[in-house]
């Protein structure tokens, strides 16, 4: 009897399931409300090296990551980037899972490195 085996990645499930936006879908839609939380999920030393304007740094691996996340307004559109896509993916999971509506949460597909490929930037060293 063959096994079946699925070739989803985990990754891709969780992606699936959340507002992905291209680079360009994400500068747009953040222009668009001034109002919008942005969070930088990236370590306390990658944030250093800089960041949007504007970001709030919310480490992925900090032990109280949750109580942040959880502090901020339920009532704004949070939108959430890493380095590569993978630590905004489980963050924004998280917020869907924790009672955010997830029709407000926006992920930035590929990170900071899908975004730097798009556009000619400086982060703004902090």
């Amino acid at each position: 009897m063959e096994k079946t085996v699925c070739k989803t990645s985990f990754w891709s499930l969780l992606k699936a399931q959340l507002n992905n936006l291209n680079p360009e879908e994400f500068a747009s839609m953040l222009s668009q409300d001034p109002a919008a939380v942005l969070i930088d999920v990236r370590s306390p030393e990658e944030f250093t090296l800089g960041s949007f304007p504007g970001a709030l740094n919310i480490n992925y691996s900090s032990g109280d990551l949750w109580d942040q996340l959880e502090a901020l307004d339920k009532n704004r559109k949070i939108f959430v980037f890493c380095r590569s896509g993978r630590r905004s993916i489980r963050v924004c999971t998280l917020l869907k899972n924790g009672g955010f509506d997830e029709d407000e949460i926006f992920n930035l597909d590929g990170g900071l490195n899908s975004f730097q490929k798009y556009y000619d930037f400086e982060l703004n060293k902090i």
